[in-house]
């Protein structure tokens, strides 16, 4: 994320996704924390936010890394 645009865009789609419990973004440490409920699957918010146009480069579930 190299914008205010680019985290608002990330914003809107996880504000939308249905299963989102709550949501951090950070530009400046160019991160999003999302927690979600149990029947929200991982590779459903990964998707929504690669449809931005955004690269994500790694992720965690439940504290553990998971592949992206």
């Amino acid at each position: 994320m190299s914008c205010s645009g680019c985290s608002g865009a990330i914003e809107r789609v996880l504000k939308k996704l249905e299963g989102i419990q709550s949501y951090t973004v950070s530009l400046e440490a160019q991160s999003a924390d999302v927690y979600a409920e149990d029947g929200l699957a991982y590779e459903t918010v990964l998707e929504k936010i690669r449809k931005t146009g955004k690269t994500v480069v790694k992720g965690e579930r439940d504290g553990v890394e998971v592949a992206v």
